[in-house]
């Protein structure tokens, strides 16, 4: 059993410039999920990371009430992955659709973050300088199709943003998809 806790966040697209596909790495791994989740876990641990959340390129239907994606569940737009967590020294964002498979990419990103950590355990640098650009970086772009989804399951677009809003324990990203909704609405009745 894997010890990562993280939100999903579905992004319908993929926000970043995109790998075209004859540059893509097919299945370079052949690691168990399971080890690439807990290798993840320890990497973001060691960052003294919290509120991690990632993108993926499944659809609100694919997450579980637990808020885990479900057995069968298959990205339908993109394999593109983007996780982003919260430490002393900012949100970080880290992001790859370098591998054909999502789980793939994940595990792109937990032996990324091993190798930026090795960087200070060799003493190339003191105070976590390769880790600025990263603070830099912001999620993927509003989703204001999953905003929609977030007002219909909350009933109304008062309640969605009621219930998503950081300080009602609600997270930024879905938050920030809710108003984007908001907005995409406000600009079409004008």
């Amino acid at each position: 059993m894997s010890r990562l806790v993280y939100s999903l966040r579905p992004l319908s697209a993929w926000p970043y410039p995109a790998t075209p596909y004859q540059d893509q790495r097919h299945r370079p791994f052949s690691t168990p999920w399971t080890q690439t989740q807990n290798q993840l876990a320890d990497e973001i641990e060691k960052l003294d990371g919290s509120s991690i959340v990632l993108g993926l390129g499944h659809t609100e239907w694919d997450v579980r009430q637990d808020g885990q994606l479900r057995a069968n569940a298959k990205p339908l737009s993109h394999q593109g992955v983007e996780i982003s967590f919260t430490t002393p020294r900012g949100r970080l964002t880290y992001a790859t659709d370098v591998c054909d498979f999502w789980q793939d990419n994940v595990r792109s990103i937990a032996l990324g973050l091993e190798a930026l950590r090795a960087v200070d355990r060799y003493g190339i640098t003191r105070k976590g300088e390769q880790y600025a650009g990263f603070a830099q970086l912001a999620a993927g772009g509003p989703d204001p199709e999953r905003g929609r989804i977030l007002v219909e399951r909350a009933g109304s677009l008062r309640e969605a943003q009621r219930r998503h809003h950081p300080d009602n324990g609600g997270l930024e990203a879905d938050f920030v998809d809710v108003i984007a909704f908001r907005d995409q609405q406000a600009r079409i009745a004008s």
